[in-house]
């Protein structure tokens, strides 16, 4: 993906406008307080990292609906991309906590390494919820910052076309934090009884709590960004939904299978954590009775060795689950590029998102 994401001093750019709000951002906390410096420290390695998908989907919607290769609409676009990036991080570090995780991108979550502050000074009180405090109030933090760059960033727009990109950043953003909600429902509610039920939950709260605001919202805006007509944007909606659900689909193949060097994360960090995702609840449709009972009885268990998350791999491999799954991700996805390779969008911007909504389902992180 980074190629693509480099295409057009993309990434460059975006890096540089994140750069530009966080140095403000340090000025200004500082200047309250220099207790709180790191604060802005831990937001600048956790943005640092990332694939900048999202301002990549919003930034090449923009151009395959018209939008320039330059000047203040070009601009916009990028500190869009930004602001989206800002939001990403402050949905991150409300999700590390609420999930109770312990690395992201390699390193340690922000709760974790607030914890390990805390811990190191000998500070009074309890550690980890010293931790999980100063993460909450980092993403309270950065999701103030996604307000400030998006508002920056549309202020050149003409009155209608800002205002229609505002709606949809501020839906994505009710989106995804209803979507977290469902998230911690679905951990909280009865589970295993109806597979079938338990998979078309997981599917809705991936809609909302991810698909929407990595994939179809981003294109969304690039659309408005550009000014895109209603059919348009209807168009590149139709598009964004099942890819985005194909995106995070490959996010939760990959939380149990995924490769630690290259995701950042623990071997079947997600079979630790719970995560009650479409792979578990195929596993128990499909599975026989003694994978069922193995999946009931250990998801969740944080004492999982790596010989536990192993013979559970094998038992969702064995049920069929995976290979379901994975149907299941080349079904959405295959559906959404073809309607985006039939769609009447300028080049360059057509043919980089194409290569855009390849990347983002076939990939190891």
């Amino acid at each position: 993906m980074p190629a693509v994401v480099d295409l057009e001093n993309l990434r460059a750019d975006v890096d540089a406008a994140v750069s530009r709000h966080l140095d403000v951002l340090g000025s200004q906390v500082a200047a309250i307080g220099r207790a709180a410096a790191p604060l802005t420290e831990q937001a600048a390695a956790l943005l640092s990292g990332g694939k900048r998908l999202r301002a990549a989907f919003a930034y090449w919607s923009f151009r395959a609906h018209g939008g320039a290769a330059a000047g203040p609409e070009r601009d916009a676009a990028v500190r869009t991309g930004a602001a989206l990036e800002l939001f990403q991080a402050a949905a991150l570090l409300h999700d590390d906590v609420m999930d109770a995780s312990d690395t992201r991108r390699g390193l340690p979550t922000a709760h974790r390494a607030f914890e390990a502050r805390h811990a190191g000074a000998g500070w009074a009180g309890d550690p980890e919820r010293f931790g999980e405090s100063a993460a909450i109030l980092l993403g309270d933090l950065c999701l103030i910052a996604a307000q400030r760059e998006i508002a920056d960033a549309l202020a050149p727009l003409p009155p209608e076309r800002a205002t229609a990109v505002r709606a949809a950043f501020d839906a994505m953003q009710s989106e995804v934090i209803v979507g977290q909600y469902l998230d911690v429902l679905v951990q909280a509610e009865p589970w295993g009884l109806d597979p079938t039920a338990d998979e078309e939950r997981a599917r809705a709260v991936l809609r909302a709590k991810s698909a929407s605001y990595s994939v179809r919202q981003p294109l969304v805006i690039g659309a408005l960004l550009a000014g895109a007509d209603a059919a348009q944007v209807a168009a590149i909606d139709a598009v964004g939904l099942p890819l985005g659900e194909a995106f995070q689909l490959r996010d939760d193949v990959l939380g149990v299978f995924g490769d630690p060097d290259v995701t950042g994360k623990p071997a079947g960090d997600d079979l630790r954590e719970g995560k009650r995702t479409v792979l578990a609840a195929r596993t128990m449709a499909t599975g026989d009775a003694a994978q069922r009972a193995l999946l009931a009885e250990r998801l969740g268990d944080q004492r999982l060795t790596d010989a536990d998350v192993s013979a559970l791999r094998d038992a969702v491999v064995g049920s069929g689950a995976l290979d379901g799954v994975e149907k299941l991700i080349d079904e959405l996805a295959g559906a959404a590029t073809a309607d985006l390779a039939a769609a009447e969008l300028a080049e360059p911007g057509k043919g980089v998102l194409l290569e855009l909504a390849q990347a983002a389902v076939d990939r190891a992180a």
